[in-house]
C-alpha cells in the first residue's frame, strides 16, 4: 500500500514539475510576441521617421526667378520623388495675389513687398539677391552707361544712340508690363517710376531678351540670372553686373528675390519642407549656380 502511495506522490510531483515547465514555456512564448510587437513598433517608428515626403508644392509669380526656382524645384523633387513641384510664371504682382487668394503655396516676388501687401498679412522672406542687367544688342558699340544717362534714355530725354557714343539710330525702349517685379525694381533704382517711354511692354524676362536680341537699336533690362549670350549686359557707372559685384554692392541695379507666404496660414508638410530647404545652406550652391547671391 505504501508503495502505491509513493508511486502516486511521485506521479503528482512529476506532473507539478511538468506543469511548471509548461507555464515557464508559455510565459516565454508570451514574451516573445511582446518582443516582436515592440520590435515591430520600433520599425514603424523608424519607418514613420523616414516616411517618404509626398504631396504638392505650388509656386506662382516672378518670371525673373524661373532659373532659380526651377533649379531648386528640380533638386527638391530629386530628393523627394513623391512630391509634385510646380512653378507658374505669372509675374510678381500676380504671384502675390495668388498667395492672398490661397491658390498657391508660396508666391515669388522679385521686389520687396509693399506696405499695403504686408497689411494684408503677407510675409516676405528674402531668398537671394539678383542684379538687374541693362541689356543691348551685341552689335551695339555702347558698353557703359551711368544711372543718370539710363534715366534720361528711359524717360525720353535722350532718344538717339549717337548721343551716348553709339550709332545714329533711334533708341527703342523695351520694358516689362506694369506689376512686374523686374520693372518695379528697375524703375525705383533708376528713379523713373511711371516716367518711362516704352516702345514695348512685355510680359516675361524671356520676351525682353528676345526683343533686344532681334533689334540692334533696342535697350532693355532683365534679371542677371536670365541673361543669355544673345544680348550684351552693359556696365553701369563702370561696374559690370556679376555675382561678385551684386554681393559687394558695387553694382547699383539690384533687387531681392522673395518667397511670399501668408501670416497664420500653415503650409502643407511638403511646401514647408521646400521652403526650409530653399533657405538652407544646402541650397546655396544651387542659388549661386543660378547666378544669384544667397541671402543666408
Amino acid at each position: 500500500m505504501k508503495k502505491v502511495i509513493c508511486m502516486i506522490l511521485a506521479a503528482v510531483m512529476m506532473l507539478a514539475v511538468f506543469a511548471g515547465c509548461s507555464n515557464g514555456t508559455a510565459n516565454d512564448e508570451t514574451k516573445a510576441p511582446d518582443a516582436v510587437v515592440t520590435e515591430g513598433n520600433n520599425e514603424a517608428q523608424v519607418t514613420e521617421g523616414a516616411k517618404e515626403l509626398s504631396g504638392n508644392v505650388a509656386t506662382d509669380g516672378s518670371t525673373s526667378m524661373e532659373k532659380v526656382i526651377g533649379s531648386l524645384g528640380e533638386s527638391f523633387m530629386n530628393a523627394n520623388p513623391a512630391v509634385n513641384f510646380t512653378y507658374n510664371p505669372t509675374g510678381s504682382g500676380t504671384g502675390i495675389k495668388a498667395v492672398i487668394a490661397g491658390t498657391c503655396d508660396i508666391g515669388l516676388s522679385s521686389r520687396a513687398l509693399k506696405a499695403e501687401e504686408e497689411a494684408e498679412g503677407l510675409v516676405g522672406t528674402v531668398l537671394a539677391y539678383d542684379g538687374i542687367a541693362v541689356i543691348v544688342n551685341p552689335e551695339n558699340p555702347v558698353a557703359d552707361l551711368d544711372l543718370e544717362t539710363i534715366a534720361k534714355i528711359y524717360t525720353g530725354e535722350i532718344t538717339n544712340w549717337s548721343e551716348v557714343g553709339g550709332d545714329d539710330a533711334e533708341i527703342v525702349l523695351i520694358g516689362r508690363e506694369a506689376g512686374s517685379g523686374t520693372r518695379g525694381g528697375f524703375e525705383e533704382i533708376v528713379e523713373v517710376v511711371d516716367l518711362c517711354q516704352y516702345r514695348q511692354e512685355l510680359t516675361s524676362t524671356g520676351d525682353v531678351i528676345t526683343a533686344v536680341a532681334s533689334n540692334p537699336a533696342a535697350i532693355g533690362y532683365a534679371s542677371l540670372a536670365s541673361v543669355k549670350d544673345t544680348v550684351k549686359a552693359i556696365s553701369v557707372a563702370g561696374v559690370t553686373p556679376s555675382e561678385d559685384t551684386v554681393k559687394d554692392g558695387t553694382y547699383l541695379i539690384q533687387r531681392p528675390f522673395v518667397l511670399v507666404t501668408k501670416e497664420g496660414a500653415e503650409l502643407s508638410e511638403a511646401a514647408q519642407a521646400f521652403f526650409d530647404y530653399a533657405l538652407s545652406a544646402d541650397a546655396n550652391d544651387i542659388l549661386v549656380a543660378a547666378g544669384v547671391v544667397p541671402a543666408n
